[in-house]
């Protein structure tokens, strides 16, 4: 399979309040590139507590990170109508893209999703949950720092080309959305 992967962290409920993100390339099911940076997400965000406690990063973490538009520039080839572009819980992810792309007035790109919760609960309904890291524990794939948006990616990604070799492609296509 050929994708990217994508994960976003947040200063708080605000979908456009990013202070991580990262992406990872996957071609022929090797992942062969990955991006990582902190977001500044302008001074008119208030982290929240409950965010922070979840990811550890704070309001000073940040303060020299390069905001969005900044970070748009090195990632935004790779959001094309005909690339997959998956995430554990796209839904939140691809809110937090168009979100943030929206604060900044940067018309939202359109891409095909894939979230691996759905392709988790349709391939592994035995699991108790579908949470990142209890996929990825019962796929025998290390995530080292749940919650580091670079980890959770790369096991996301992982979780992906596990289910296209394990199960092969047919039960995800269907899947797969145009946003």
């Amino acid at each position: 399979m050929n994708f990217i992967a994508m994960d976003f962290e947040t200063a708080s409920v605000q979908r456009h309040s990013a202070v991580s993100m990262a992406v990872v390339v996957v071609r022929d099911n090797q992942l062969v590139d990955q991006f990582y940076s902190l977001i500044n997400p302008g001074s008119d965000v208030r982290f929240d507590s409950r965010n922070t406690a979840i990811h550890g990063i704070v309001a000073e973490d940040v303060i020299n990170a390069p905001m969005f538009p900044d970070v748009w520039q090195q990632i935004k080839q790779f959001y094309t109508p005909e690339q997959l572009v998956i995430a554990h819980n796209a839904p939140f992810d691809n809110g937090v893209l168009r979100a943030t792309l929206g604060h900044y007035g940067i018309g939202a790109p359109h891409y095909l999703s894939l979230d691996t919760v759905r392709t988790s609960r349709k391939l592994y309904p035995q699991l108790p949950n579908h949470k990142l890291n209890t996929v990825a524990a019962a796929l025998g794939i290390d995530l080292e720092h749940h919650h580091n948006a670079l980890d959770d990616t790369v096991a996301a990604a992982q979780i992906l080309v596990t289910q296209a070799t394990t199960f092969g492609v047919d039960p995800i296509k269907p899947l797969v959305k145009v946003i």
